[in-house]
């Protein structure tokens, strides 16, 4: 098939090379301009470089509403568009311009996780298994008929990194999959059980702000999702940003107030943790690894060299 590519980053960089690598012809490729947001500064393997190895027209642009690439889009005359990590809407005369439609490609298992950050906002919220899913667009976001899905499970201390790497390999057999469906001629996908689906935000400074209310397990997996190259979850200690670079639940139970530094156990030290922590039947956070407002990164032990005190949401 002649196939259009839309996408970003190394999820539309992957995407690229699996269409170059496949038996279809990329007719032509439109991406996004670099950009100075923090989340969208990762993992940025440029789509549009890898384009232009392979002698592949591209286009840049924001948002894809305009009459030139509206022309464009006819000239190339494609089959299909592919789209992986395109962060604008897609309007309806675009997407249903090719025969086949368009096929997005994501990293959640939808209709679970549509929007942003899926990965990040899986890890936090305890999933057994994160994936990737190859679906029909159609007039809402992420909420086509499936054509092929695929699942990893999430490991006890997988971070969201980990959960990248093992999903980006996905992307491949998931795009490839889909359109060797679509061009056998097959029409019947699965629907998405609308009942199930759910929708995120991008991330920002707010959602990496440590609330010492959470239990100790909602915050190590915060601490895990925030992993580098991601930026790491933060809380304040004496006024100053103190990242969270590594922790874990603690083995014992402490009792206290929420933020409360207490209590050295193994290699880390002990924040009280969990709305109800005055009960003393909570785990606490064991903090290992912190960096300091000026980017100093040390054990968690070196950095509190003594207890007591508060880590805050705020200054």
């Amino acid at each position: 098939m002649r196939v259009v590519m839309f996408g970003y980053q190394t999820w539309g960089h992957r995407t690229l090379q699996a269409l170059l690598d496949s038996e279809h012809d990329v007719v032509l490729v439109v991406t996004h301009p670099k950009s100075e947001h923090a989340y969208e500064k990762i993992w940025s393997d440029s789509v549009a470089d890898l384009a232009a190895e392979h002698d592949v027209p591209v286009v840049i642009r924001n948002r894809p509403d305009d009459e030139e690439l509206l022309a464009r889009l006819k000239e190339a005359e494609p089959d299909i568009i592919v789209a992986n990590n395109w962060r604008t809407w897609i309007p309806p005369h675009i997407f249903n311009l090719p025969r086949h439609g368009t096929l997005n490609v994501h990293d959640s298992l939808l209709p679970k996780y549509a929007g942003f950050s899926p990965l990040i906002w899986a890890l936090i919220n305890n999933e057994p298994e994160v994936g990737v899913t190859a679906h029909l667009m159609d007039d809402e976001l992420d909420a086509g008929d499936i054509v092929v899905q695929r699942a990893v499970p999430v490991g006890p201390a997988d971070t969201a990194t980990d959960l990248f790497h093992k999903t980006v390999d996905l992307i491949a057999p998931v795009t490839v999959g889909a359109l060797d469906l679509i061009a056998s001629g097959r029409t019947d996908f699965t629907p998405q059980d609308r009942s199930q689906a759910s929708f995120f935000h991008k991330r920002a400074e707010e959602d990496i702000r440590i609330d010492w209310t959470w239990p100790a397990e909602d915050l190590a997996r915060l601490v895990r999702a925030q992993s580098a190259p991601y930026p790491s979850a933060f809380t304040h200690h004496r006024g100053k940003r103190l990242e969270i670079v590594a922790a874990v639940v603690s083995d014992a139970t402490y009792g206290g107030t929420p933020g409360r530094v207490f209590y050295r156990e193994g290699d880390g030290v002990v924040i009280v943790a969990g709305a109800d922590a005055r009960t003393g039947r909570n785990h606490g956070l064991a903090v290992t690894r912190v960096r300091t407002e000026d980017g100093r990164e040390l054990p968690a032990t070196e950095y509190f060299t003594s207890m007591g005190g508060y880590l805050t949401g705020r200054p």
